[in-house]
């Protein structure tokens, strides 16, 4: 059988094969570097691919369908404009990662992953 999207995440996630998606806060969360994310996953040969597209949007539109929330992330912004300026660069860079979660998806407890269901 065919592993379902949750199932083949997990497998990417437990994986050391990819750079571009990895556990965040704890195992909590799923961080995926977009950009890096495209070439890698989504870039692969047809043989070789994970999903069955190669299109970022249709992988968060799994995300969402599954019950994932985007997790935002705030940044404290200094008052001088040189430290503004370098926080605003990192911030540019880190704006890359988006960050997914879903409360059945804890890497902590495996045995819920069972629980994420498509709505």
């Amino acid at each position: 059988l065919p592993l379902c999207f949750p199932e083949k995440l997990w497998k990417m996630l437990e994986s050391d094969q990819f750079q571009s998606i990895w556990w965040s806060e704890g195992g909590k969360c799923v961080a995926i570097n977009k950009d890096l994310f495209k070439v890698e996953v989504l870039g692969r040969r047809v043989c070789q691919r994970v999903f069955n597209t190669r299109h970022i949007k249709s992988v968060i539109r799994q995300l969402n369908l599954y019950g994932f929330t985007k997790v935002q992330r705030d940044f404290q912004r200094s008052a001088s404009l040189p430290e503004f300026l370098s926080e605003e660069a990192a911030a540019s860079a880190h704006s890359q990662i988006l960050y997914y979660y879903n409360p059945s998806f804890n890497r902590a407890h495996p045995w819920l992953l069972g629980t994420c269901k498509r709505r």
